[in-house]
């Protein structure tokens, strides 16, 4: 089936501490962005990329695309207020023939070309799938700063892009979002709301997300430990 790749980098980065927006941020010599350019690059499914970025930032983004040799067309939108903003914005561009969109945040740098392959043929199959880690940690629930239960953690796992679907019902669950005013945080839980099923691939835990200093220092500490190995 083919594939359209929404690639959202419209993140401001301020929780990172950047004076520029987080997708932009360099990992060793790479941006952020970067990393996902050439995973996507990898994965013959792929027919086009949709890049959802901050105002301003076209010509930094036209630049990490010629940089990383996609080999497709390649579309660059402004984002939206919100991450959901940003998705829907950019679906809007995906060609009517790809039958299945995959959505990625370049904040999670680390995500391999198998995990989108995995998640690519789970949703041709489901209708739906996003890459997960089970919860290994145990939770409890506050209130009032004081812990209130402890919620049992079998069967719990934690979401992590990317997430992708058919064509049709990602377009549909955000049709539906806008009109019934759901917020979410990603689009698995959109799509969840109409119905469809959506299965989970399991990832790594190096699928970082890149939100805090601390969150970047780990990648580069991976990825300096992959230089050397």
């Amino acid at each position: 089936m083919k594939a359209s790749a929404i690639i959202v980098a419209a993140g401001s980065g301020v929780r990172l501490g950047s004076s520029v927006p987080k997708a932009f941020v360099k990992i060793g010599d790479r941006t952020m962005l970067s990393y996902s350019l050439v995973t996507v690059r990898q994965i013959d499914s792929i027919s086009e990329v949709v890049i959802a970025i901050p105002n301003g930032f076209e010509n930094a983004a036209r630049a990490e695309v010629a940089a990383a040799r996609l080999g497709v067309p390649v579309k660059i939108t402004p984002g939206g207020i919100e991450r959901q903003d940003s998705v829907r914005i950019a679906l809007e561009l995906t060609s009517a023939e790809s039958e299945l969109v995959i959505v990625h945040d370049a904040a999670r740098p680390l995500a391999t070309p198998a995990i989108f392959e995995a998640c690519l043929s789970a949703a041709a199959r489901a209708g739906g799938a996003i890459a997960a880690v089970p919860v290994s940690d145990t939770l409890k629930r506050i209130v009032d700063g004081a812990i209130s239960a402890t919620v049992a953690r079998a069967g719990l796992w934690q979401a992590q892009t990317p997430q992708a679907f058919r064509r049709d019902l990602l377009v549909a669950a955000h049709l539906r979002a806008v009109r019934e005013g759901i917020v979410a945080t990603d689009d698995a839980d959109l799509v969840e709301r109409t119905g469809a099923r959506v299965e989970v691939v399991e990832a790594s835990t190096n699928n970082i997300k890149i939100t805090t200093p601390s969150d970047l220092a780990i990648v580069e500490a991976i990825i300096a430990a992959r230089m050397v190995d």
